[in-house]
């Protein structure tokens, strides 16, 4: 199953410095195989964050491809970077343009940082475009998660179900 970044918008009422409800709207990156999955996620993830009730207002496929988190920021930017390829049937060169985000404290450290984790491209690569964010948070993907959901005990090893030794 292929896995795809999803993007939630979810809004709720969140209590300011004076102490009053003020609506707001937060958007969450999340990594799943289906829109089934990532609006599970957003609730199990924020039921816990989120005093009160939420509501999951958007949910859509996202056009990003790669996440690139680093704990010393929690702005996460936008980049957009392009690079060209070569078509094997027609040897002409096409231009990818493909979107990540990465944390970050400003645009310029959020620029060292894609450069970073992009340097290991074998194609040569330009970031045109970085843009600060409004996504609040990012939920990967975490295979120890969908194991604890399987009830427990009611899974035998495929010899077993087939009656022969592993």
């Amino acid at each position: 199953m292929m896995r795809t970044w999803f993007l939630c918008k979810v809004k709720y009422a969140k209590e300011n410095e004076e102490g009053l409800l003020k609506n707001i709207s937060e958007q969450y990156l999340v990594d799943a195989v289906s829109f089934t999955e990532a609006e599970a996620i957003i609730y199990d993830r924020l039921g816990s964050q989120i005093r009160g009730d939420f509501q999951v207002t958007s949910l859509s496929k996202s056009n990003i491809v790669d996440v690139f988190f680093f704990e010393d920021a929690d702005i996460w930017y936008k980049c957009k970077v392009s690079y060209l390829v070569s078509d094997g049937e027609s040897g002409k060169e096409k231009k990818v343009t493909q979107y990540m985000i990465v944390t970050a404290s400003d645009v310029k450290e959020a620029y060292d940082r894609i450069q970073e984790s992009l340097n290991n491209m074998l194609v040569s690569f330009r970031v045109p475009d970085i843009v600060e964010s409004p996504i609040v948070e990012v939920f990967p993907y975490e295979k120890d998660e969908i194991a604890e959901q399987l009830p427990e005990g009611n899974f035998k090893p495929l010899s077993e179900v087939q009656g022969t030794e592993e």
